[in-house]
């Protein structure tokens, strides 16, 4: 964690203040700045998102945006249009509307007199994805971004479809947005209308569930706010950074290698965390490398920044594959160039022996994996939670087809995307395939290294899926995630392929067998030459400034299970939480409230019968401090049949013991080669 310092500059909080839109409607802004910007202007930092400035992310924001107002920054805080004290109504993600707003505030934030003209925008998921979108309208003082585990691709990586799959995760994250979106403006700040604006939010709300659901292709729908649909469009310097326990770590190396500006990316061991937090460690002191970057780009110092590598990484080496995990063994590296000349395709072929340098004789091997294999690759984005990660993947290889090298004579670095070259058929029109890259060790524990998932009926594109011919040979190239690994002499490389990979996707509606050509395929490995350089230590150690006063009303927990039912066969997972990743019950003390945010996720399905899957999902979520008590209550559910999704949900929203409101949602959605 990073540690508090003092700063150079004494620092000036504004707590809540509007920015009045063209329209008339009211954006939500909190400010740090450096005590006399208004007669001596800055540069100026935007971060724009809707998880509520006030009592959401009060906690990341005071000891980050503190910092940089400490050394010469103003940083603006914004909620987006419908969300926290904002007015008006919130519809959906990254919409043309919350773009359009982000060019008002840009404008706006450099017509201020703190404000020397110079503006950067930052954020990290929802926020890294913005910053990236609005940079591509190229509003005139926008000079730099700073992009936090975000995605270049809508479709491909983000938290609703993997490989053209329905992410189990689509329906948790809607239930996220029901929560979120259904609590009130705080009274304190808004007025005495906040009833009449609470009730307006919950009477439209939007069923976020379902909203990723009808657009089951990449269509129009994906390709908005996608920034890989025109890299020229960004025409600022970008600094992206992702860790390899999140699940947008991909989009680091791609936009990389496809930006025609100047850029740096850093890639380290953490989950969906700022790296000055980053766990699995080392964290970094990322705050003191943030301000050399804007220093260089806002107010136009020459501090090296444009000659640093373009890309720093943590090559990860083995370690016991345990779901917990506050430090993952490594060292940094770094590549000059991207894509680097000093990585070299390195292939193996799956022969029915395992994997080897030469292909063997041609052989058809029948794959049909139990619905529940899966079951040890953990949350498709870590997010630093107890028990998220990956576990031994022996439990889940016991369903698959697994391919090992013999024992490796000398160390190998891997960094970049792996790539499955298969030749399969199918019995049936819509199947599933999960390819997972594994470290086995001499003891034979085996670590997941990469994994990737993909929809058969997606093999040649995800905008035009084609069923499957029953029988019929074909050939799929199936990019896995990027990921940077050293495995060890002695240790050897695994191949596990399955046809499900539950709880992280909706299975196909029939349960298919696969025939894998073996001799015919092969893996391709981004093989690394080592450097000198490697083990270098190219940051400090993290530090910030103060933190937010927070008194802890109540511990967290988190809990995971996985029940089998010897009768039936059925496998049940269930996760708790009190708070998002076990916070427990809070009070911010400055401004007196309480938050709970308490989740329940259910899994449920049988090893022989996708259709009998279903998940519930129910939260609660708790605002209270004297005199205003809050607390929504939101239940959902999916289940299919060989047409159909069905997704329902019920809200209901208290102020004290008292009803408020209630919807209810129920949702027919036609599968779509899905």
């Amino acid at each position: 964690m990073a540690v508090a310092v003092e700063t150079p500059l004494k620092v000036a909080v504004t707590e809540h203040f509007w920015i009045t839109l063209k329209d008339g409607c009211r954006l939500a802004a909190r400010l740090w700045a450096p005590e006399g910007a208004d007669r001596k202007p800055v540069p100026a930092i935007l971060e724009y998102i809707p998880y509520r400035k006030r009592d959401g992310t009060r906690a990341r924001d005071e000891p980050m945006h503190g910092y940089f107002a400490g050394h010469g920054y103003a940083v603006l805080r914004v909620d987006l249009r419908g969300s926290g004290e904002s007015d008006g109504l919130m519809w959906d993600e990254y919409l043309k509307q919350e773009q359009d707003d982000a060019l008002e505030v840009i404008a706006w934030m450099a017509a201020q007199p703190w404000c020397d003209g110079n503006v950067g925008m930052m954020g990290k998921s929802w926020g890294g994805f913005n910053c990236l979108q609005v940079a591509a309208l190229r509003p005139p003082a926008l000079k730099a971004v700073l992009s936090v585990c975000s995605t270049d691709d809508r479709y491909v990586d983000d938290i609703h479809y993997m490989g053209g799959c329905l992410l189990n995760d689509n329906l948790w994250w809607g239930t996220v947005m029901l929560v979120y979106q259904a609590r009130p403006a705080d009274p304190e700040l808004f007025g005495d209308n906040w009833r009449d604006n609470w009730r307006e939010r919950l009477e439209q709300m939007p069923f976020w569930p379902a909203l990723a659901m009808a657009h089951q292709r990449r269509d129009d729908y994906w390709r908005h706010g996608s920034i890989c649909e025109d890299w020229s469009a960004i025409q600022v310097p970008v600094y992206l950074v992702g860790g390899w326990v999140d699940a947008y770590t991909n989009t680091v190396p791609r936009m990389l290698e496809h930006l025609d500006v100047p850029r740096k990316g850093v890639i380290g061991p953490w989950a969906h965390l700022y790296p000055q937090d980053g766990t699995p460690g080392p964290a970094i002191g990322f705050l003191q490398d943030a301000i050399a970057w804007w220093d260089r780009w806002l107010k136009r110092i020459e501090n090296g920044v444009d000659k640093e590598p373009m890309l720093r990484a943590w090559m990860q080496e083995y370690t016991a594959p345990e779901t917990t995990r506050r430090h993952h063994p490594g060292r940094w590296i770094t590549e000059q160039s991207w894509p680097s000349p000093d990585i070299q395709p390195s292939y193996f072929h799956l022969n029915k022996e395992g994997l080897a340098p030469v292909s063997g004789a041609e052989d058809v091997v029948a794959l049909r994996s139990p619905q529940h294999v899966g079951l040890q690759g953990g949350e498709w984005m870590g997010a630093g939670c107890v028990g998220e990660l990956p576990g031994d993947q022996r439990i889940d290889d016991s369903g698959s087809l697994t391919f090992d090298t013999a024992p490796l004579k000398g160390a190998m670095q891997v960094l970049g995307a792996p790539e499955l070259e298969l030749e399969f058929t199918s019995d049936k029109p819509v199947a599933q395939l999960c390819a997972r890259l594994c470290d086995v060790a001499p003891d034979g524990t085996a670590l997941r290294v990469s994994f990737q998932v993909i929809n058969l009926t997606h093999r040649d594109s995800h905008a035009e899926p084609t069923s499957l011919e029953p029988g019929r040979r074909y050939t799929l190239k199936l990019v896995l995630n990027a990921c940077a690994h050293r495995f060890a002499a002695g240790h050897r490389l695994r191949i596990s392929l399955s046809s499900a990979y539950w709880p992280l996707i909706w299975p196909a509606p029939e349960q298919a067998t696969l025939g894998v050509v073996t001799g015919a395929s092969r893996l391709m490995l981004p093989r690394r030459r080592p450097q000198a350089s490697d083990g270098s230590e190219p940051f400090p150690k993290p530090e910030a400034a103060r933190a937010t006063p927070i008194t802890q009303v109540s511990e967290g927990r988190v809990t995971r299970s996985v029940t089998f039912d010897i009768t039936s066969g059925a496998v049940t997972t269930v996760t708790e939480t009190e708070g998002v990743c076990g916070e427990g019950r809070q009070r911010f003390d400055e401004i007196g409230t309480e938050v709970l945010h308490r989740i329940r996720r259910e899994l449920r399905i049988a090893p022989d019968d996708p259709l009998c899957a279903t998940f519930t999902c129910r939260q609660t979520y708790v605002q209270s401090r004297p005199g205003w008590d809050i607390r929504i209550e939101v239940a959902t559910r999916l289940h299919a049949d060989r047409d159909h999704f069905y997704v329902s949900g019920e809200l209901d929203a208290f102020e004290g013991d008292t009803r408020f409101a209630s919807r209810e949602w129920r949702e027919k959605i036609l599968r779509d080669l899905l």
